[in-house]
């Protein structure tokens, strides 16, 4: 039976910490019912007996609230005041004292936003704690923890969480389209920048090309100039002296 209990109590702890975000060191918090019950029932220490039905070390918080209320039902309560003024304080920014209860269900919120463990004997309590999605609720029978098991209106809201979490909504997939058109397009711009490149180079290695080979002409017809040039000047020359001889000879 007691490992039955373990098991069930593990697969529990599971549940709030894939579905809800639950880590260790878990925090359980006290209302007063819960903190007299366990003194009356030698539950000590609370923070061993907790720790073994969670699996894991853990922290007690409990309200001034819940301290004031404890305090207001006189001296058989004594004891349970000084051991609740020895839990660490959670805030809970009530200026007027209010009941345990209602302090409680302020601090738990709509969506347990600190992520309580609230124990408690209160049975009205527990069963509105059960319709709030992500609050687990540790309550005593006797000497004995109990961790209660996720509800069904918590189990059905971890369902709908979870399908809602791997539903890719319809703003989401316009984004992520309008994401891969943008990387397709700076890709084809990276692509006709290179291939501009390259051509600029191939124009400029044409060019050069051709520049040198201007250069070679230009060369070349310069040197046949310059013989041209000589070779007529050699001709005249020779012109010149043949009229010389020929006038001299008449």
């Amino acid at each position: 039976m007691r490992v039955k209990k373990q098991k069930r109590h593990r697969r529990a702890v599971r549940f709030y910490t894939a579905c809800f975000g639950f880590r260790e060191p878990f925090k359980i918090l006290c209302d007063g019912t819960f903190v007299h019950h366990l003194l009356t029932n030698g539950i000590i220490p609370a923070d061993t007996a907790l720790a073994n039905i969670l699996g894991a070390t853990v922290k007690i918080f409990t309200t001034s609230c819940v301290v004031a209320e404890l305090k207001s039902l006189g001296q058989s309560y004594s004891d349970s005041v000084n051991a609740a003024r020895n839990l660490i304080t959670a805030r809970c920014e009530h200026e007027k004292r209010k009941s345990a209860v209602a302090c409680i269900t302020d601090v738990i919120g709509e969506n347990n936003s600190e992520h309580f463990f609230v124990a408690t004997q209160d049975a009205e309590l527990r069963k509105k704690f059960q319709e709030i999605p992500g609050v687990p609720v540790i309550y005593a029978l006797r000497n004995a923890l109990f961790l209660d098991r996720p509800s069904t209106v918590q189990q059905e809201f971890a369902k709908t969480l979870e399908e809602q979490r791997s539903r890719m909504t319809d703003l989401e997939f316009e984004m992520l389209k309008l994401k891969k058109k943008k990387a397709m397009t700076d890709k084809a711009d990276d692509t006709s920048d290179a291939n501009e490149d390259q051509n600029d180079h191939i124009v400029d290695t044409m060019e050069a090309k051709r520049n040198v080979k201007r250069n070679r002409t230009d060369t070349k017809d310069q040197a046949q100039f310059k013989r041209k040039r000589a070779k007529v000047a050699q001709i005249a020359t020779i012109t010149i002296e043949n009229i010389r001889r020929i006038w001299c000879a008449i």
